[in-house]
């Protein structure tokens, strides 16, 4: 969580003073995302929500998206994490959204990424997506990674937006 903790200060200062919300949808990160962000004093001014979309049940209750809007859109892409970051940005309301999948190991997933393969959405006035690799297959520090990996893909969208 160290790793994660000033991406996450940097992002809540950024939020707090452009007077902005945000809301995550998380899978392999497993709520990292979410549990860095509201660990900043104030998370209160930006944090409206989060969830860990970890199925298609969730996927399809959470965020809104049938399985008829995934036509032509692979899961674990970056295409599918922008969708998640839109998905949960327009369910809650908030100018920003975050959306991250992959296969945290220690094995690849079902679709047929490796193990470390994460894509990362970010949805609002900048979009930003980004594919990570970490050619690796342990659980805790991919998880840390993918967490860190988002954290700052929103601190880059936020510093870049007018």
């Amino acid at each position: 969580m160290d790793s994660l903790l000033p991406l996450a200060a940097r992002a809540g200062a950024l939020l707090k003073s452009r007077g902005e919300t945000i809301a995550v949808a998380e899978s392999s990160a497993g709520g990292l995302v979410s549990a860095a962000l509201l660990a900043v004093p104030g998370a209160s001014a930006y944090f409206l929500g989060g969830t860990v979309v970890y199925t298609r049940k969730a996927r399809e209750e959470l965020l809104a998206i049938p399985p008829e809007r995934l036509d032509g859109v692979p899961p674990s892409t970056e295409a599918y994490a922008a969708m998640m970051a839109e998905g949960i940005r327009l369910r809650l309301g908030t100018v920003w959204g975050l959306g991250e999948t992959g296969a945290t190991g220690p094995t690849g997933n079902r679709y047929g990424y490796a193990a470390g393969h994460a894509c990362l959405g970010v949805a609002g006035p900048v979009a930003r997506s980004l594919t990570v690799e970490t050619g690796h297959g342990d659980r805790i520090v991919n998880m840390r990674e993918f967490g860190a990996r988002l954290l700052g893909l929103l601190v880059e969208a936020l510093e870049a937006a007018p």
